[in-house]
């Protein structure tokens, strides 16, 4: 049988039909890949070359480096040692990024903490064609599409954008039961915003697979906010993702960190496409998903990195999951969010292999 391209191979997991593979993608640490640089990693200096040595599918993804829906503040740094940097970034966040370990940033200070800087700031968040990096685009498009890369497109904005970039998580909570409607107005404009470029993206000739974006709405514990402030201020734009989306036949991806099994049922009613990471060590259960919402959503992920620097613990789960999650197609195998720096090169090509030997189908 002739090898898929990631295209094939993701058209048919979306179709809930098995592929030839399960397709395999990842997210890591800073502190990983120079880790792994010490252990025999190539001194890659793109993610092509980074991906064809693991042995990943061939995923392309257009973050906020190539698609900027930042208020564009101005962005420097303050301070900086060998133990961590304070930058102002270009969300207006001031940030404290520890070093060399890869860790959450500490919150220091916002450009906007209420309805009134947001008025100030609203102005920057217009749409214009310098926030898309054309350069970028011709000089790669038509070899992701000859390599038959699938192409996913994921700017920020959104409920988890404001309330861990733009402002803080607190700040957000608070404004959504005080000032529902200027949370609302900062969230649908972030969204009207990456819709407006990407119409640009498109009118210029470019195309991309899906729209994937990060819109964290949980914890360990459950749910941030109850379904009703959710149908309230999140939903509406989150419908908005999915019927632009799917008039324009792109896939819809989000990715939710913590435990979002309660709120499943209405974000398959919603329409989404495909859900991750399914992160087990918030308690997620992968398996219990797939069987009951797997005939109607795709997943991606639902392996506890936790378990990944034991290779006998990671075989075991690997040979035991893997066969439930990849019955009649929809999955993608991923951690349970991303790969961290105590799990060695060595570790993480064992896992390559044995998703390669698992994962196969019949298509």
């Amino acid at each position: 049988m002739k090898e898929m391209t990631t295209f094939e191979r993701m058209q048919r997991i979306y179709n809930h039909q098995v592929p030839d593979q399960v397709p395999i993608s990842d997210g890591f640490w800073e502190s990983t890949l120079r880790r792994w640089q010490t252990e025999g990693l190539p001194a890659i200096t793109d993610w092509r070359g980074f991906r064809d040595f693991l042995g990943l599918d061939h995923f392309v993804f257009l973050g906020t480096e190539v698609i900027d829906t930042s208020p564009r503040f101005e962005e420097y740094v303050i301070e900086e040692t060998d133990h961590y940097r304070i930058d102002h970034d270009k969300f207006g966040m001031t940030k404290k990024n520890f070093k060399p370990e890869s860790a959450t940033f500490q919150h220091l200070d916002h450009e906007i903490k209420d309805k009134d800087s947001w008025l100030r700031a609203k102005p920057r968040m217009a749409p214009a064609r310098d926030r898309i990096d054309w350069a970028y685009l011709e000089a790669n498009y038509e070899r992701w599409r000859k390599e038959g890369s699938w192409i996913m497109a994921g700017p920020w904005f959104g409920y988890d954008i404001v309330s861990t970039r733009m402002c803080s998580t607190e700040t957000i909570l608070m404004g959504m039961m005080d000032d529902p409607d200027w949370v609302i107005d900062m969230c649908n404009t972030g969204c009207d915003l990456t819709i407006a470029l990407f119409e640009m993206i498109l009118d210029a000739g470019y195309d991309f697979d899906e729209w994937m974006w990060f819109d964290d709405m949980a914890y360990k514990g459950g749910l941030l906010f109850s379904k009703k402030l959710w149908r309230q201020i999140l939903m509406p734009y989150q419908k908005k993702v999915v019927d632009w989306s799917h008039a324009h036949g792109k896939k819809v991806q989000l990715h939710c960190c913590g435990n979002l099994t309660a709120l499943i049922p209405e974000l398959v009613e919603l329409g989404i496409d495909m859900l991750n990471p399914l992160e087990v060590k918030a308690g997620v259960d992968p398996v219990a998903v797939k069987r009951t919402y797997g005939h109607q959503i795709a997943l991606r992920g639902g392996f506890d990195v936790q378990k990944w620097d034991n290779p006998q613990a990671v075989e075991e789960d690997i040979r035991t999951k893997l066969p439930l999650l990849m019955e009649s197609g929809g999955y993608v195998f991923s951690s349970d969010h991303s790969v961290p720096d105590n799990v060695s090169l060595s570790d993480y090509q064992h896992i390559v292999r044995l998703v390669r030997e698992v994962g196969k189908g019949s298509a």
